[in-house]
């Protein structure tokens, strides 16, 4: 058995190690990942002050954390096809159009999921 099989503890925890880089890139260096982290917390509050529902909280957390990932899957694209075509590439255009389209598409579902969420509740306050 190679050391490459082998299960590590200490493997484990510098993989986390890792991650937890990533994730801080993301929130330091891409714009939109700041955006959708604000957006986030905006959820979050809403739905303490709301009172969602355990279903609720799954779905808007589900949604929070989709869209989170999308963009770091995003933003991985991305640097690659930017260091494997510096220059001007039709295909490397497509890949990152496609990826960031991932990305809308998720934002749109949590947005939407928000909306079946929060809108009833904020209606009735008001009504």
């Amino acid at each position: 058995m190679t050391d490459k099989e082998r299960f590590s503890i200490a493997k484990r925890i510098k993989s986390f190690r890792y991650a937890f880089n990533g994730i801080r890139y993301l929130f330091r260096f891409e714009h939109n990942a700041r955006i959708h982290l604000v957006l986030a917390i905006c959820a979050i509050v809403a739905g303490i002050l709301l009172h969602i529902s355990s279903l609720e909280w799954i779905a808007v957390l589900f949604a929070i954390g989709s869209v989170l990932a999308a963009e770091a899957v995003n933003s991985a694209v991305e640097a690659l096809a930017d260091l494997v075509s510096p220059q001007y590439n039709e295909l490397i255009k497509r890949c990152k159009d496609l990826a960031a389209g991932g990305v809308l598409i998720m934002a749109i579902t949590a947005l939407l999921i928000g909306l079946i969420i929060f809108l009833p509740k904020l209606i009735f306050l008001f009504y």
